[in-house]
């Protein structure tokens, strides 16, 4: 028991040791530590103390700098104003100099306008003193003028109204002389000037458009290899024939002619589709009106679209855009009709080449002249019977479907049935007139063409002082013979200038017309 207790004691005696032990080293830990501390905040008051210090003495150099500084700011500033002030000074100086020059000036300027205010005093005296003597002289001319009036009415025996009419008639016939020879000049000056010119655009159109001048005539005739078909055609008791004429609307000829049938017809587009089918019907053989009919009704269709296709054909070979579907079925109308034997169709294209080269030549649209050109003559294929001039009629159809106002105008105006209104008509014209008088281009009547040229003679004879008068060269030149006792050099110009106009306003022709006026004088005596 002893020795348990001896051996507690023990332990406590140990644990209060190291108690104590304990306590004793945490108080001298405490105690290093303040040291410690102390020693650390001395040093950093120290530290302190010489960072104020040489803060203080940089801050002292930097206001030293400051101050050097604004010093000389300050002297910089106050130079630059006392220049300032100096030239504000000289300025004052110099605009009291000017303002001081100015007043000088005015005051001479003053003295110059009074005197010169006197001067024009004087003058307006002497001016109204001149006008006073000019308006005595006036009066004293004017009683003079009178009583000279007065002495010629006296010694010619006329009026003064009297002689005024008679120096009027005077001066018109002078005048008008005057008047027909400066026309004569200036039309012989302009045709020097213009008809080179002229002549060479009118060539290279011709030149550059190049077409075969081959009539081409539509087919009337129906060549057969023997005589033999021509009664399979008629049939029997004429039924065929009757068949044929009453669905293509032809008249059928059958004569004595030798391997031929004659298609008559008024519509040439009719006689073609007779033709076609006579060929259709005569190449498969069998003929019997059933056969007829339905051979009829496909060759109508097939024409039909064969001119749709000419048509198209033709507008896009021009390079022609945008024409109503009407207007190209009219085109291709064209290739069935003929005017004075010339191919419409083919003298359409041509003019509207023509047009086409002419149009760039003189700086026009040569796509508007070419369309014009090809539509010109498109009121000679009409559906119906109508009396409208085919020009006209041209004109109505292109307005309908929607043409411009100078294509239409160049149509309706190719012919002068209506006003030309803008330059594309004179060239539709020209061009049509080039493409029909050329040689082998057309064939005309021989009656026609005689009636022409007497009509030429007429006119001519219906003026006075006229004694004979020629149409030659096919009616290109009037030659008009005048007498000389009743037409004088003067009045031979102006018939011949009146003629021109008369022909030029009151009929129509291809090309151009020369009018000569020939004045001879002969003097005859007889020797005894």
């Amino acid at each position: 028991m002893w020795a348990f207790f001896i051996l507690n004691n023990q332990k406590m005696e140990t644990i209060i040791v190291g108690i104590i032990a304990m306590g004793l080293g945490f108080l001298i830990a405490k105690l290093i530590e303040k040291n410690r501390a102390s020693n650390t905040l001395k040093n950093v008051k120290e530290q302190a103390a010489t960072i104020l210090k040489e803060a203080n003495i940089e801050a002292e150099g930097i206001k030293k700098d400051k101050i050097l500084q604004a010093k000389e700011k300050f002297i910089e500033l106050k130079a630059e104003h006392e220049k300032v002030i100096i030239a504000r000074d000289k300025k004052i100086s110099d605009a009291e100099k000017r303002i001081r020059d100015k007043e000088s000036m005015v005051s001479q300027e003053l003295d110059k306008s009074k005197r010169f205010t006197r001067s024009l005093e004087d003058k307006e005296k002497s001016l109204d003193q001149r006008l006073e003597f000019i308006e005595k002289r006036q009066s004293e001319i004017e009683k003079l003028h009178k009583n000279q009036v007065l002495q010629l009415e006296t010694i010619s025996g006329l009026s003064a109204e009297e002689a005024k009419k008679e120096l009027l008639e005077t001066l018109k016939d002078e005048a008008k002389s005057d008047a027909m020879s400066y026309i004569q000049d200036t039309l012989e000056e302009a045709k020097l000037t213009a008809q080179q010119e002229s002549k060479k655009v009118i060539l290279n159109t011709i030149q550059r458009i190049g077409v075969e001048q081959t009539i081409d005539n539509c087919v009337s005739v129906f060549n057969l290899d023997s005589d033999e078909v021509k009664g399979r055609i008629i049939g029997r008791e004429g039924r065929n024939i009757r068949t044929l004429e009453s669905t293509t609307g032809v008249e059928i000829i059958v004569d004595d002619t030798p391997e031929a049938i004659i298609l008559s017809c008024f519509d040439p587009v009719r006689r073609e589709i007779a033709r076609l089918a006579l060929h259709k019907l005569v190449t498969d053989g069998r003929i019997h009106p059933a056969r007829i009919e339905e051979v009829v009704a496909k060759t109508t269709k097939e024409v039909e679209q064969e001119i749709i296709e000419i048509g198209k054909r033709t507008v896009i070979d021009l390079g022609i855009n945008g024409l109503h579907p009407e207007l190209i079925k009219t085109v291709g109308r064209m290739k069935y009709r003929s005017s004075y034997g010339q191919n419409l169709l083919q003298h359409s294209r041509e003019v509207a080449n023509l047009c086409s080269v002419m149009a760039a030549e003189l700086g026009l649209n040569p796509k508007i002249a070419k369309r014009a050109g090809l539509l010109h003559d498109i009121g000679k294929v009409p559906d119906t019977d109508t009396e409208l001039p085919h020009a006209i009629l041209g004109m109505e159809w292109a307005e309908k479907y929607g043409e411009k106002p100078d294509v239409c105008n160049a149509i309706g105006a190719h012919h002068d049935e209506i006003e030309m209104k803008s330059l594309y008509a004179p060239i539709v014209q020209i061009c049509d007139a080039i493409s029909g008088a050329r040689p082998g281009a057309r064939r005309q009547v021989v009656d026609s063409y005689i009636q022409r040229l007497k009509e030429l003679e007429d006119l001519a004879f219906s003026f006075q002082g006229v004694q004979k008068a020629y149409a030659i060269q096919a009616g290109r030149e009037l030659r008009v013979i005048v007498e000389s006792e009743r037409v004088d050099d003067a009045k031979a110009a102006e018939l011949s200038f009146s003629i021109s106009q008369k022909i030029q306003n009151e009929m129509t022709y291809p090309g151009q017309v020369k009018i000569t006026v020939i004045r001879e004088t002969r003097v005859v005596n007889v020797a005894k």
